[in-house]
């Protein structure tokens, strides 16, 4: 291509262009604003973010400078609730017109409606964060759509970390730590001013002025990620990993070269820089995706004398990630995250209603993403995949929109794209769908993976279905065009009985199926559903806590957490709860896979905290040679009490984790238990009744703290091939 063909010369310019401001790059260089409020006296607050974006105090004298929440935290300020409060002065040195991340400490009084910062454009108010009765709300001004309100108590008088990220046009707030609400934006303006803790009105019909104290009051222009928001939340943090990645983590690079840069950690001195296609070789740094060590902030692919010479492959991933490095650091190099970018396909992709998607209404409209270059597009539909896939001769259309009329219900329409981009044609992919009334809601999901070898297959019968056909093997094709002759027919039921165990499956295998529903009263019976597969996992699943609901204790489906697993309610010498107290009753935000993680509050006044599951199957554990049980955990609060964590098998061997800090692990935790540990105690691993997890010293018990932990995927493994 001639885009790869460059000369010499161009590519010295691409160099010039590049390099320059790279070279200026530092590890601040996305922070617009820094109040540490210090300066102890006087009515100016200086930005020492070396942007000049002082702000002003008014109503306010040098009686204001208090002591902050700790020594290093230095000096604070102390509003008196009347008229005090503070505001940039002038415009920002660089509007705010992008993401985002403002990061502030306060305290606050109980009783009063108090805003925390406004941040505007001009005399336009654009995001208000507010403290109303009693907890934080995302107010409905400007730009936000909508009014989002929490629900913790942040008027305790106490000092609380909030910190707000404007990522594309969706606003994340969190909260000491912890993600806490969500908004979306409903403009896109420009902000370049920020006001801290005045009120709306100067008569004090909406809010009062905030009675407590200020601190640490930060504007980063990029959208930082749950982790760096722990860093805010030190005075002056450094950040040790890379961020804030160009191209963002996952966005789509319309050419086929890149000019990949970086924000550097604090400590870095130089950077390891993997690239590849591979997810798993950049993650692991495999020999084959690092590209080598270098002092510079960025890194072109695509172009001769660079990574992929040749240029980046239309339709595929790439992934990248920087490990920051500083021989002088004891703890170098700091591992960075991986990130990710997609050259688009020539091919058209993104189909709308998603390829496979279900109740899709009968009047839809058909949209796609055109491929890459593309002028044309031709589209294809109807009832039957070989009719449409292999369909010519098609009307070519300049929009990416396509109206197929009013559809039948309970059917699987299937559809095709081919891009035309005045040289050469690129056929499609054949999507599909089915209109609302089919069968659908497969269970395991299509396409799921890591699946339990014991599962049931479930499904959601179709509005005019009376009985139903189960098709169910391992070969796709056989399964795709299987009657009731073959040996993939696995029986008839009749409505309401949308199940089937299809018995034990075996390990890392892949197997499809698909239900055909009959009605012979209806002219359009019968109704296929789409195929579907999953893969099962190469472990055995002791519990993903997937399958807890909250249905009442009456309801002869009910599986509520804590009726499974038996915590310490009402024991006053256990203080563990399982669950929350008000559905859902599991943890359905901070899951380690899967929709749902089990929540274990600790309270060892008593000494310990345990909860036990009396397992009725996967009792044996010796089958396929598992030799290993693995525990997923992460915190589920911040202020978690260090306490020992453990775990036992059939009430008396107990093994504890080797992390002494456990139950404060702010990253999800893979805790890896030699099975061999619980036989040497005298434990059948071929007749395992119950499992428990706690906190504390079981065979000693002595007063200790409380916390909140998250545990997910308790499995076991066979030995690695």
């Amino acid at each position: 291509m001639r885009r790869k063909q460059l000369s010499r010369f161009r590519i010295s310019v691409i160099l010039f262009t590049v390099v320059c401001p790279s070279l200026s790059a530092s590890a601040r260089a996305n922070l617009l604003v820094y109040y540490a409020f210090n300066e102890g006296a006087g009515d100016t607050v200086r930005d020492i973010s070396g942007n000049g974006n002082n702000a002003k105090m008014h109503n306010m004298d040098d009686s204001a400078w208090v002591a902050s929440k700790e020594e290093r935290f230095g000096t604070c300020l102390a509003l008196d609730g009347s008229d005090d409060y503070v505001k940039s002065e002038g415009t920002f040195s660089q509007p705010l017109d992008g993401d985002f991340t403002l990061s502030m400490w306060f305290t606050a009084t109980p009783g009063r409606r108090a805003r925390l910062f406004t941040l505007s454009s001009a005399n336009e108010k654009m995001i208000n964060i507010r403290i109303v009765n009693d907890i934080i709300r995302i107010d409905d001004s400007g730009g936000v759509s909508s009014e989002v309100s929490g629900d913790v108590n942040v008027t305790d008088q106490q000092w609380h970390h909030i910190a707000a990220v404007r990522n594309g046009q969706s606003l994340t707030v969190y909260l000491d730590g912890e993600q806490h609400l969500e908004a979306s934006l409903s403009n896109v303006l420009t902000m370049d001013n920020v006001s801290i803790a005045v009120r709306s009105q100067s008569d004090g019909s909406r809010d009062d002025f905030l009675l407590g104290n200020l601190d640490e009051f930060r504007i980063y222009a990029e959208a930082f990620d749950a982790d760096r928001i722990e860093t805010l939340m030190v005075p002056g943090g450094k950040f040790t990993g890379a961020s804030g990645p160009n191209p963002k983590d996952g966005a789509i690079v319309d050419d086929t070269w890149a000019n990949l840069t970086w924000v550097p950690g604090d400590f870095a001195v130089s950077h390891d820089v993997y690239i590849s296609d591979s997810f798993d070789d950049v993650n692991d740094g495999a020999e084959s995706a690092f590209r080598g060590n270098q002092t510079l902030t960025f890194i072109i692919v695509g172009l001769p004398g660079f990574p992929y010479p040749d240029g980046l492959d239309t339709g595929s991933a790439y992934y990248w990630r920087i490990d920051e490095v500083n021989e002088t650091e004891p703890n170098s190099p700091w591992k960075g995250n991986v990130w990710s970018f997609v050259v688009p396909s020539k091919t058209a992709y993104f189909p709308e209603p998603a390829d496979g998607a279900e109740t899709v209404a009968v009047d839809v409209q058909l949209s796609w993403t055109p491929g890459s270059g593309s002028k044309l597009h031709t589209v294809y539909f109807g009832d039957n995949f070989e009719d449409v896939n292999n369909a010519t001769g098609g009307q070519a259309q300049g929009t990416t929109t396509f109206t197929p009329g009013i559809l039948t219900m309970a059917k699987t329409y299937y559809w095709r794209v081919d891009e035309f981009d005045l040289i050469e044609t690129q056929k499609g992919d054949v999507w599909s769908f089915t209109t609302e009334g089919a069968i659908g809601s497969p269970n395991p999901t299509n396409g799921a993976v890591d699946v339990s070898q014991t599962s049931i297959l479930s499904w959601v019968s179709g509005v005019f279905a009376d009985t139903h056909e189960i098709y169910f093997g391992i070969d796709k094709d056989a399964v795709k065009n299987a009657d009731t002759s073959s040996p993939e027919y696995k029986g008839s039921g009749n409505l309401g009985s949308e199940s089937y165990d299809p018995g034990q499956l075996e390990w890392n295998t892949t197997y499809y199926w698909r239900i055909v529903e009959v009605n012979n009263a209806n002219a359009d019976s019968p109704w296929k559903s789409p195929l579907w597969s999953f893969t099962t996992g190469n472990f055995l699943v002791v519990d993903d806590f997937e399958s807890y609901n909250d249905l009442n204790p009456t309801d002869p489906e009910s599986n509520r957490i804590f009726n499974v697993w038996l915590d310490g309610f009402g024991d006053a010498t256990n203080g563990s709860l399982v669950g929350y107290d008000d559905p859902p009753f599991t943890e359905q935000t901070i899951v380690h896979s899967g929709s749902q993680s089990m929540p274990f509050a600790y309270d060892n006044a008593a000494g310990i905290s345990e909860a036990t599951l009396t397992l009725t199957d996967m009792r044996d554990w010796t089958v396929q040679g598992v030799n290993r049980l693995t525990i997923w955990y992460i915190r589920g609060s911040t202020g978690n009490d260090v306490e020992t964590m453990y775990v036992v098998l059939n009430g008396t061997a107990v093994v504890t984790n080797d992390n002494p800090n456990a139950s404060a692990a702010t990253n999800w935790s893979e805790w890896n238990i030699d099975l061999q540990a619980f036989t040497d105690q005298g434990v059948d691993l071929a007749n395992i009744n119950t499992i428990t997890l706690g906190f504390g010293n079981r065979n000693n018990p002595v007063a200790g703290g409380t916390g909140l932990v998250i545990f997910d995927d308790i499995r076991l493994y066979s030995p690695a091939p």
